[in-house]
């Protein structure tokens, strides 16, 4: 029984990434339960967001919603950019996804957010937020590359 190894189509890579995206990012709130990160009361950064582009504070039911939307629906584009990029350089798919979750904390909550004002600088962030939002993305890698090698095989 031989198994032919796929050809290499960004289109099925980003669409099967998608899916795995949607996944890492159940996983990821799931994760959170564990290691919840803000315990502090700070503002999520997605509801931060959501309010600049509002112009004003949002009720509570607002809140919830703007920050449930921006977080599926990041973790699905993310996905889909990673399972794109794993067809043209598998390596990035290291230590079953995890590297990507790692990176993508890196590049998010470390940088990007920091910078753009939605979240304290790194030095600023509290110890237990840091440490949930490593593990947390590391999660949402494995299930995330998890379930996008599943799909991207049978495709």
């Amino acid at each position: 029984m031989s198994q032919e190894k796929p050809t290499r189509s960004i289109a099925k890579g980003f669409l099967a990434g998608f899916i795995g995206g949607l996944a890492g990012a159940g996983v990821k709130i799931a994760a959170e339960q564990f290691f919840p990160p803000r315990t502090q009361g700070q503002t999520p950064p997605s509801i931060v967001l959501a309010e600049q582009v509002a112009g004003h504070s949002l009720p509570d039911h607002q809140r919830k919603v703007a920050m449930q939307s921006i977080h599926w629906l990041f973790g699905a584009l993310a996905g889909g950019v990673y399972g794109a990029l794993v067809e043209v350089e598998p390596s990035l798919a290291a230590w079953r996804g995890a590297a990507f979750g790692i990176t993508l904390n890196r590049i998010t909550h470390e940088s990007l957010l920091p910078r753009l004002g939605l979240a304290a600088p790194t030095g600023q962030q509290p110890t237990q937020e840091r440490i949930s939002e490593w593990v947390t993305h590391a999660a949402y890698g494995v299930g995330t590359d998890t379930v996008r090698r599943a799909i991207r095989r049978e495709m």
